[in-house]
């Protein structure tokens, strides 16, 4: 490869310039434990409801009857817990971690669910995080999950990397929002699930529009269309348009995420 930078730990191409074996591998789930399939909900930037879209999709697959999990990678900025009203620290055993379980089923695992208060800084180098990240893949007793829901840092950075290197992710969702930054921040997405040979399911148009509470009109205060154009643009299928709704948002605060109701996520559900 004319490009090739010899870094073999940052590139998923297997050319045959490979240098040895990467040292990120894959690391084995404990003894009794499955896992089915695997989604990474990725963002190219933070502040789009990456983490929304995460609980909302956990949650209607649960409905539909499969086992779910949700993993929380976001190990600088985790948001899991507090959506789904879960507080305290996370139990274990002598060599392994037990999940978090939800009102509902749902198998839940985050930093936030091993610091003495939640809200301690997270003041970690990167090295130090993915071997978190793979901690909660690999030391975590996951029970017989059907789906699990990788919630990924924001950005393209470190973190994101070990994740696709180290967790055998089945695919990923991206989310963005409708401004002017879209398309550029839909491409670093992207580019990046190419560069790992991770399949992109879709994306998911979050803060898409307003619905007028007395007349029931939407309104789309960011504009409407430039999510749709990015996803032509690379080929991709727009799966969902999700409002800004504040009572989606109040559930969020008050731990209740569980609660909500809508079919926003359905189309996205149906293709995993």
């Amino acid at each position: 490869m004319s490009d090739c930078t010899h870094d073999c730990s940052s590139c998923g191409e297997n050319c045959a310039e490979r240098q040895g074996e990467s040292p990120f591998q894959i690391k084995p789930l404990r003894e009794g434990c499955r896992v089915g399939k695997v989604y990474g909900v990725v963002s190219g930037k933070g502040g789009v409801g990456k983490s929304m879209v995460t609980s909302q999709l956990a949650v209607t697959m649960q409905r539909r009857g499969h086992n779910v999990a949700v993993l929380d990678a976001d190990i600088t900025g985790p948001s899991i817990p507090k959506a789904f009203g879960v507080h305290g620290r996370a139990a274990a055993t002598q060599d392994a971690i037990l999940p978090v379980i939800t009102g509902t089923g749902i198998q839940l695992m985050s930093v936030n669910l091993l610091l003495e208060h939640e809200t301690d800084p997270v003041i970690w180098r990167g090295p130090v995080i993915g071997g978190v990240v793979q901690q909660f893949w690999g030391d975590v007793l996951w029970q017989d999950v059907d789906y699990m829901f990788v919630d990924m840092p924001p950005g393209t950075g470190d973190v994101a990397l070990n994740v696709f290197q180290t967790l055998p992710v089945d695919g990923v969702i991206i989310v963005a929002s409708p401004q002017e930054l879209v398309s550029m921040v839909v491409q670093k997405a992207v580019k990046m699930a190419q560069m790992m040979n991770i399949p992109i399911v879709g994306l998911v148009e979050n803060m898409s529009y307003i619905t007028c509470p007395d007349c029931g009109k939407k309104l789309y205060p960011f504009g409407e269309g430039k999510t749709q154009q990015a996803a032509e643009e690379y080929g991709l299928p727009l799966l969902a348009r999700m409002p800004i709704d504040p009572e989606l948002a109040q559930l969020v605060d008050q731990g209740r995420i569980e609660d909500f109701h809508g079919s926003w996520l359905d189309a996205v559900a149906d293709k995993l």
